[in-house]
């Protein structure tokens, strides 16, 4: 059975990783006959959102910890990915990618990607795996490709520029597909920077998985 690796950035859209793509992200792994285990870094959040209230809280969170309620417990930190024990990446979306993973909230097209998620992403990138990047996580993939490689968030034209100003190659992408860099073999979907239900979501996030594993 080929093993996919998957990195959380928390739990919740607003400060970790948006719970309906990482569930409908397991699940796919799952119906393409593979097998999911979850990683995520055991360091604090960059802050933490009342998602009821849409405002920020005091309190303080751990991105491993939270990240371990997506995955019911079934989760190791980050440092013990070791790539060549998986046969693919993935990393759903979430506004924790660009607050958790890397500060792309902060700093725009100048920011820095988390060294350990860098560091692994990187290692699949340079073992020839296949990685996919769902929703804004794909703004990473300059960053871990670098120059010309191709992706998308979708239709978001800040987003989009800031992609091609990191020196990737942004390409418009609807809802319902995805995108493939086939000679960096890593995949992307709009999900949610597009999706307005959970169908729509599920509709690119389930043909990028099954083109993962059939990759892998």
């Amino acid at each position: 059975m080929k093993k996919v690796a998957v990195i959380l950035s928390g739990c919740g859209v607003y400060d970790g990783a948006e719970i309906h793509e990482s569930v409908l992200s397991l699940l796919a792994i799952e119906q393409s006959g593979a097998s999911w285990h979850c990683f995520a870094p055991d360091v604090e959040q960059h802050h933490v959102i009342n998602h009821r209230a849409g405002e920020e809280s005091t309190e303080t969170r751990n991105v491993l910890d939270e990240a371990a309620r997506i995955a019911r417990g079934n989760i190791q930190p980050l440092t013990a990915l070791n790539p060549a024990d998986f046969d693919a990446l993935l990393l759903p979306g979430g506004f924790g990618v660009a607050k958790n993973l890397s500060d792309f909230a902060v700093n725009g097209a100048n920011m820095a990607v988390h060294d350990q998620v860098l560091e692994a992403c990187t290692a699949f990138a340079k073992a020839d795996k296949p990685a996919g990047y769902v929703c804004i996580s794909p703004i990473l993939i300059p960053s871990v490709y670098g120059p010309g490689a191709k992706g998308t968030i979708g239709t978001d034209p800040d987003t989009a520029a800031a992609f091609n100003a990191m020196g990737g190659e942004h390409i418009d992408c609807p809802v319902d597909d995805f995108v493939l860099d086939q000679s960096r073999r890593v995949l992307s979907t709009p999900a949610y920077m597009l999706a307005t239900s959970v169908s729509e979501a599920a509709s690119g996030i389930n043909k990028l998985v099954k083109k993962l594993v059939e990759l892998a």
